[in-house]
């Protein structure tokens, strides 16, 4: 599971990661603590999956200003 900390632009990060579907990774939303999003992923490698979804997310106009934290939980 990997999860995403941010305070601002919420309904972004789950829009933007569960329309992410790259060979066979794909990301689905599971729960919502506080500032964290909690998100179930294909990926085989969880480390692999969070590279990703900071990737996918700095590659847009608002991920790219965004202050933002995506780990391994």
């Amino acid at each position: 599971m990997i999860v995403i900390s941010s305070p601002m632009k919420r309904d972004f990060f789950v829009e933007t990661l569960e329309k992410y579907n790259e060979n066979g990774v794909t990301f689905k939303k599971v729960d919502e603590k506080g500032i964290k999003l909690y998100f179930e992923t294909t990926a085989d490698d969880e480390e692999a999956a969070v590279r990703i979804a900071k990737d996918v997310m700095k590659a847009t106009d608002i991920g790219a200003v965004l202050y933002f934290q995506v780990t391994v939980e």
